[in-house]
């Protein structure tokens, strides 16, 4: 009896106007082609919205399970290759529902296939700069924090985006460095071993110094700052007979290589006060000019 009376009032909804009215509006037609291939209509777009709120709501889902228990870092990197894997899911489940419902997709491909040609052309970087993040989000070959050279340009890794990474001058200059760059030049992480690096600072003296006073003297240089670390390390090495000079190398360990400029100019100072305390001459290149005259 109630599976009777169940089947009547479906009847009955189905028999009404508004029913019928509510079919109709979702069947109106918002566009088709000449072919008849590819027909949009309102149910269509509102279905669509519906799949779009419910796969965001699955995504946010998973989003949360997997970045709960990840570190800080980790969980910045998984956010950046998940905004990208969400945008790869949206265009596959809207493919899918096109086809579900009876869109020829090949169609739509077909039809925009020069589009398509165009676009990949003109987005090549983009797409390059993006597989790029994604290599160095997944890889950890570059983190925030760390000190690099690329092309020459040094600075400290302040953001790592999809698309480019923002770096930091000793200046205070912004650098905006295309991801793809990272796969088609050599890369140097000044820190990726470590904060401590070593460091060095050149000089040359004159022929007939005493060498092992300009060997005291260069590590007393370097080891009064306060910037150097662990002094037993700081070595002098004597490079090169020069043209003009002898050659030396004072090498030493400091825990801010971003900031070398500052101690290496404080050595330099030192180094420079001490040779004058000591009547150690640092040369300048000499050449004897020979002029010869013509006879009349």
């Amino acid at each position: 009896m109630r599976q009777n009376q169940l089947e009547e009032i479906e009847e009955i909804v189905k028999e009404s106007s508004i029913w019928e009215s509510f079919v109709d509006f979702l069947g109106t037609v918002l566009y088709v082609n000449e072919d008849k291939t590819i027909k949009i209509t309102i149910g269509l777009v509102l279905l669509v919205i519906v799949i779009y709120l419910i796969t965001t709501v699955v995504l946010n889902i998973i989003k949360r399970l997997f970045s709960r228990r990840l570190p800080k870092d980790d969980r910045a990197k998984f956010q950046t290759v998940f905004s990208f894997a969400r945008w790869v899911v949206y265009i596959v489940v809207l493919l899918i529902v096109f086809d579900s419902v009876g869109i020829n997709v090949t169609a739509i491909f077909a039809a925009s296939a020069a589009l398509l040609i165009g676009v990949g052309l003109a987005l090549q970087t983009l797409f390059q700069d993006i597989i790029s993040g994604v290599f160095i989000l997944i890889d950890q070959s570059l983190h925030v924090g760390d000190i690099i050279e690329i092309d020459g340009m040094v600075g400290r890794v302040d953001e790592i985006k999809l698309r480019t990474t923002r770096a930091v001058t000793i200046d205070n200059k912004v650098l905006v460095i295309p991801n793809h760059l990272y796969l088609t030049n050599s890369l140097y992480n000044w820190t990726q071993n470590g904060i401590t690096t070593r460091e060095s600072v050149e000089v040359g003296v004159a022929y007939g110094s005493d060498v092992q006073l300009v060997k005291k003297l260069l590590i007393q240089a370097a080891n009064a700052q306060p910037e150097t670390l662990d002094h037993d390390a700081t070595i002098v090495l004597f490079t090169d007979f020069g043209d003009s000079s002898l050659n030396f190398k004072v090498i030493f360990t400091i825990n801010n290589s971003f900031k070398a400029q500052f101690p290496k100019s404080n050595i330099r100072f030192e180094i420079d006060k001490l040779f004058r305390e000591n009547n150690v001459s640092i040369p300048f290149p000499q050449r004897d000019i020979h002029i010869i005259e013509k006879p009349s």
